[in-house]
């Protein structure tokens, strides 16, 4: 690093220096002119330091700046990313040990950063080749994200071309601008195999009625022959048929009608019959599974005037199949039956208003405030007791949500928490806000970057009825911001689909119930189980310990002590392996002992099996997009002399201006302290002190 300074004047002209030396003589001269007790040489040596002392004091008044320039080179960067996924396993064992001889064959001159890849970014090269997904494009935006301004020279990408998840890493390349040398994995060769190359379902069905499953079958190197599809649910066939094979490239997506007879978590596989001499059968077998309900929960939602708000959270409450949003006109009420829904949500609405009262008196059911422009806040203050406003004028501002730490009532995922945390404004009530000690605050208002104790959206239940406020409109945004930032809804659908199953919970008044986060995860995943326990009030307690024992389709078992999150229980059982899994657990209230039970399914994501035969073509695209090379594993020893011989790939020296004060450099103070102090020390001496 090189540090250069040089002295500007800013607005003063440079002519004021010889004043300041013309000063500084002056006052010597005035000073030492008459002759004193000291010798000729001491006089003008004194008026020299009186002189410098002058000059450079008023030299200070003219405020000139000190420029410094420091020059920083900045080593390119060499990215090696690894696929890490099962596709390559059969060939990426030869790659391993050059690409760590690589850091050694670039040299000082580069600094090599190392990664490896399968549904996300992991740091150092791996050799396991355990990824059951790949996502090369998740795994370029992270990077991208991680060295953003940086100076990236190559990146080098071993894999196979194969990615099952995720966007086409061909545009994601695109922001990266650098070089990208593809090692080509793998094996281009089709050979003889039948596979389910995907499945379409929806992940729910309704007791009783007909859904249907499209299934892709895919037969290579098979011309003539016929694949055998069979389908069962639970253990028992319920689809058999055989597909001739046209052509040695074969696809045909098979529409399948199923029927959902019986209420309960269904698995169903799909098989191929294995040909003979096929190279792998591993791919011949899909599962999945699905939901079948009872009846779904219904949702009543009642607004006086459109807002784009209304169409946002209904779609996202119903994306959770479990749930139907009916939506009516205020003067439309009067035609609804109140004992045919599960949920009232008021849309800028009070109770007070006209119809209103025919569900409100029904004590059981749960009430949602939405907070707007449109709301009357004296009726709304008088209508619930979570949270009260004070307003003294309808003017609307513009609030951020910001998590609460103690919130306990259900649980948020944490990327959900972090999306919300970053998402648009709402407009909420321009005035002061209260709640009562009983509310559990899921989000605050945050105005600018002061956070405030002001409740966005807060629960509470109290006397059997679960009631919520959202004091913002303007979800709209939030579902803008999130597709443009994430590609996706999950953060708002899961917002709101968690905060309707806890509104909606608990309608039959069981004492004790659990509920897992889902019925189905995906391996890998945390599993996340919620636990309530009433007493005869019905007013949530957690004092008694509650104990869980989670058993699998083997018999083994494993038991945990359920955690106390505020009035609630929680467990996170970590990632599990890929089985069936029963639960039941165990808590006694006074001499009352409650049970509760039930299932679910961690899946098994095999999504590699799927593909066998390498995507070069997608390797070769990124490189020649970016200028770069794609060679294949016996050429990895002339990929340093490669990445050396590109002149893009250099040392990029970086230029750092600042701009002090002279002033304020302490160094200066010490030249002048000096100065003073030796013509004191000089006169002292000589007797003239």
């Amino acid at each position: 690093m090189l540090f250069l300074f040089s002295i500007t004047w800013g607005d003063v002209s440079g002519w004021w220096v010889p004043v300041c030396m013309l000063t500084g003589l002056f006052y010597a001269w005035l000073l030492y002119r008459q002759p004193v007790n000291i010798s000729k040489s001491f006089r003008y040596g004194l008026s020299v330091l009186r002189a410098l002392a002058v000059a450079l004091i008023a030299f200070l008044l003219l405020s000139p700046l000190v420029k410094s320039v420091t020059y920083k080179p900045e080593k390119p960067l060499v990215l090696v990313l690894q696929d890490n996924s099962t596709s390559v396993k059969s060939s990426a064992n030869s790659i391993s040990a050059p690409l760590r001889q690589l850091k050694q064959q670039l040299g000082d001159d580069y600094h090599v950063q190392e990664f490896n890849f399968d549904n996300g970014l992991h740091d150092g090269l791996a050799s396991g080749y355990s990824g059951r997904q790949t996502d090369i494009a998740s795994a370029l935006k992270q990077l991208n994200n991680r060295f953003v301004n940086r100076n990236i020279g190559a990146v080098v990408i071993a894999s196979d071309g194969i990615y099952n998840h995720g966007a086409d890493p061909r545009y994601e390349a695109r922001n990266i601008k650098a070089g990208f040398y593809t090692i080509a994995l793998g094996d281009t060769t089709q050979h003889r195999d039948v596979l389910i190359s995907n499945v379409n379902y929806n992940k729910t069905a309704f007791l009783g009625n007909d859904f249907e499953v499209e299934i892709l079958a895919s037969a290579y190197q098979s011309n003539g022959e016929a694949m055998r599809l069979s389908i069962t649910d639970d253990g028992r066939q319920v689809y058999n048929r055989a597909i001739p094979i046209k052509g040695n490239t074969f696809r045909q997506v098979v529409p399948v009608k199923l029927n959902a007879g019986k209420k309960g978590l269904h698995k169903f596989t799909v098989n191929l019959a294995p040909l003979s001499n096929e190279v792998t059968t591993v791919n011949n077998n899909e599962t999945f599974y699905i939901d079948v309900l009872d009846a779904r929960q219904k949702i009543l939602l009642v607004y006086q005037n459109v807002h784009p708000d209304i169409a946002v959270v209904k779609n996202a409450i119903e994306v959770n199949r479990n749930y139907e949003v009916k939506t009516v006109l205020l003067t439309d009420l009067a035609t609804i039956k109140p004992a045919e829904y599960n949920l009232l949500i008021l849309f800028q609405l009070p109770a007070s208003a006209p119809g209103v009262q025919r569900f409100v008196a029904n004590t059981s059911l749960p009430v949602w405030y939405m907070a707007g422009a449109q709301t009357d806040i004296t009726a709304l203050n008088a209508s619930q007791q979570l949270v009260s406003i004070s307003a003294g004028r309808s003017e609307m501002q513009e609030v951020f949500a910001q998590p609460a730490e103690n919130f306990s009532a259900f649980t948020l995922s944490d990327s959900t928490r972090q999306k919300i945390n970053k998402m648009p404004p709402l407009l909420a009530p321009f005035g002061n806000y209260g709640s009562k000690s009983a509310t559990g605050i899921l989000f605050k208002q945050r105005i600018g970057n002061v956070s405030t104790t002001y409740p966005l959206l807060a629960f509470a239940a109290e006397g059997g009825r679960r009631t919520a406020v959202l004091t913002g409109e303007g979800l709209w945004r939030w579902k803008l911001a999130e597709y443009a930032a994430f590609g996706n809804n999950n953060a708002l659908n899961e917002l709101m689909s968690q905060s309707v199953q806890y509104l909606t919970a608990n309608a039959d008044r069981q004492q004790f119930r659990l509920y897992p986060a889902k019925a189905v995860f995906d391996e890998g995943e945390d599993v996340l189980i919620n636990a309530e326990l009433y007493n005869d009030a019905l007013e949530l307690v957690n004092t008694p310990d509650a104990r869980i024992n989670i058993r699998d389709a083997k018999g083994r078992n494993l038991s945990f002590l359920l955690s106390r999150t505020g009035q609630s229980y929680s467990l996170n059982a970590g990632a599990l392996p890929p089985a069936e899994y029963s639960y039941t657990a165990t808590v006694k209230l006074g001499n009352r002992a409650f049970t509760a039970s039930g299932k679910f399914t961690v899946k098994q994501i095999d999504a590699e099996a799927r593909q066998s035969v390498a995507n070069h073509q997608l390797l070769h695209d990124i490189a020649q997009e970016s200028g770069g090379v794609m060679l294949m594993p016996s050429d990895l020893g002339k990929l340093s002399d490669l990445i050396k011989k590109n002149e893009s790939v250099k040392t990029v020296v970086y230029e750092d201006k600042h701009y002090n004060e002279l002033v304020d450099l302490k160094w200066v103070f010490g030249a002048i302290l000096l100065v003073i102090s030796a013509e004191w020390f000089i006169r002292k001496r000589e007797g003239e002190v």
